[in-house]
């Protein structure tokens, strides 16, 4: 078969193939034409999940009848002006979006500009419908009908009207964070779904379009590395998804969705978070337009990066500096069954005699009850002699120790509530952070074995424990290879004891194997000391004095990261004095 050159309306086709994936594709590049005519407020309306109808109006620059005919032809744009295409500094550029959409559906286009008459074109399925004048104020509005209806094979492939809505809404989403100086809305089916102002902060922006629990969750970003910096929100470890689809990166005011940079949030909260729970983010990278490359995607939600390691870095470094000025903050959010637990009547398990007498300690008299009454017995409790008058609560954000519940809970009193701190969560998270002092100190201290244990594993996890022998001594553990399939453990972290070694260095070599290749040696130094903490901080049933349960909570309040475990649950969390108030009805 001779080579022949392809018919205009099937290249169309094609291009729309790359670019308008689903009603979604086609309406991120509407939007995002809006954004670049300068436009103040954007209003977007759908009909069936954008399926059957998609509509974008702005207060833009508007068009002119040649300037309209020339946007309906491919590779046209006014984004470009000159060749330099690294240069581009306009969401997008490649003047495809506009032929491609007017390719498989039906495209009206009906602009103004300021001080001239409107105009309208109607292109259908590629053939140009209509043109003539048309009423409406300064701006655009674009009209997409009946997406890929003349394209049986590409619609049957389309999700339900549901799902395709879900991810128009991620795409307005995306583009109103990246925009907070403009105003969004968004209708589906006649109802308003979305609505922000012009002119709000970003960090109000994001929690607007996440969660409004962010706002007192999160910390801003404002951190710059080789050239580059970057900004944006960080929710706390503790605030955090089952999913990952609440992380948000921008690249020059772009919407991204790139390996790399969820790969360096991923490492940045690697040991605050379990591996199943996810953060919260926004995050805006703004550097130099030849230091990235937007054009390695037809949709361009994808980038390439000159230098990837310095970026890496830069989101890393940034996360991490703005965690460890958190210090011990907590997501403070009770969750409501738990707060309703505290307002329910109290079960009465055993039931008393009809008459029971015993000794008021306080009053030092008989006490007569009337059994008919089913009491559950008195609570026992432990006393410690006063030594010294207890320092006063307000000294301290997490206040002084009251009590210990369960041998797991300590309970504390500060000027503003009660609060409760799970003594092994915390206490590991102490652990992970004296490790890492140690470390940037020279090295951990280490206790040798009495009689030295050999573990049995296979080969390849030998393997990996043994190349990384000399990391491993820095931060305590000693080893070294015993065959085959066995390694020798010499010595352990002072911090941990003895403990299960077995069971640790298990876990080291799995998790030296799955993160080898992905992590930086300092990412995989603190993937084994989080685990090492784990093996060796304070277990749930320990009695604790009341000395060390204030010792603990001191130690927490100048320690980074301490508002949460290595496992991103929090450590501790408070009963405002208001919260307390509403318990009893008081409010």
């Amino acid at each position: 078969m001779s080579i022949r050159r392809l018919p205009e309306h099937l290249v169309n086709r094609i291009a729309a193939g790359e670019v308008v994936e689903r009603p979604a594709s086609a309406l991120k590049e509407l939007v995002e034409n809006a954004i670049d005519a300068g436009s103040t407020r954007i209003a977007v309306s759908l009909a069936g999940g954008g399926l059957d109808r998609i509509e974008v109006a702005d207060d833009g620059c508007g068009m002119g009848p040649e300037d309209m005919a020339l946007a309906l032809e491919r590779h046209a744009t006014s984004k470009l002006p000159d060749d330099a295409i690294e240069h581009v500094a306009t969401l997008g550029f490649r003047g495809e979006a506009l032929p491609s959409i007017a390719s498989v559906a039906r495209l009206t286009v009906e602009s103004r500009i300021g001080g001239a008459d409107g105009w309208r074109r109607v292109v259908d399925n590629g053939g140009l419908a209509e043109e003539g004048p048309a009423a409406l104020p300064p701006g655009t509005r674009i009209r997409v009908e009946d997406l890929f209806a003349r394209v049986p094979a590409r619609r049957k492939f389309l999700r339900s009207a549901r799902s395709e809505y879900a991810a128009c809404v991620d795409v307005i989403k995306r583009l109103a964070m990246a925009r907070p100086d403009i105003g969004f809305t968004l209708e589906h089916d006649g109802r308003r779904t979305l609505s922000v102002q012009p002119g709000e902060d970003r960090p109000a922006r994001v929690a607007g379009l996440t969660d409004r629990g962010l706002a007192e969750n999160s910390i801003g970003i404002d951190y710059e590395r080789g050239g580059a910096r970057l900004g944006g929100v960080a929710g706390l470890p503790t605030f955090n998804r089952g999913i990952a689809d609440h992380q948000y990166l921008f690249v020059n005011g772009r919407p991204v969705k790139d390996r790399l940079l969820i790969g360096a949030v991923r490492a940045a909260y690697q040991d605050m978070l379990a591996r199943d729970r996810h953060p919260i983010v926004a995050l805006f990278i703004e550097l130099a337009h030849e230091e990235v490359d937007v054009n390695v995607h037809p949709a361009k939600t994808e980038v390439r990066f000159r230098d990837p390691g310095n970026i890496r870095g830069l989101i890393i470094g940034g996360l991490r500096h703005a965690l460890d000025a958190a210090g011990h903050r907590s997501a403070q959010r009770p969750s409501a069954a738990a707060l309703g637990n505290w307002q329910q009547e109290p079960a009465f398990i055993s039931p008393l005699p009809a008459r029971q007498t015993f000794t008021t300690p306080d009053l030092g008299q008989a006490s007569v009850w009337d059994g008919h009454q089913a009491y559950a017995p008195q609570p026992a409790a432990r006393a410690e002699a006063a030594i010294a008058p207890p320092p006063e609560s307000r000294t301290f954000p997490l206040g002084v120790a009251r009590g210990q519940v369960a041998a797991t809970y300590i309970v504390a009193e500060a000027e503003d509530g009660l609060v409760i701190v799970d003594q092994h969560a915390a206490h590991e998270r102490l652990v992970l952070e004296r490790m890492r002092r140690a470390m940037a100190d020279g090295g951990v201290a280490r206790q040798a074995l009495l009689l030295p244990e050999v573990i049995e594993l296979d080969e390849i996890a030998c393997d990996r424990l043994e190349t990384r022998a000399g990391e491993l001594a820095e931060m305590g553990l000693e080893l070294e290879r015993f065959g085959a399939k066995a390694v020798l453990v010499r010595a352990t972290p002072a911090l941990l004891g003895h403990g299960d070694i077995k069971g640790l260095v298990t876990d080291l070599a799995d998790e030296i194997g799955a993160y080898d290749s992905a992590l930086s040696l300092k990412e995989k130094l603190d993937l084994v000391a989080a685990t090492m903490a784990c093996h060796g901080s304070v277990r749930a049933g320990r009695i604790l004095s009341v000395a060390e349960m204030n010792a603990l909570l001191r130690e927490m309040e100048v320690t980074p990261h301490s508002g949460q475990c290595n496992h991103g649950r929090p450590t501790w969390v408070k009963l405002g004095h208001g919260d307390i108030e509403k318990l009893f009805g008081r409010k």
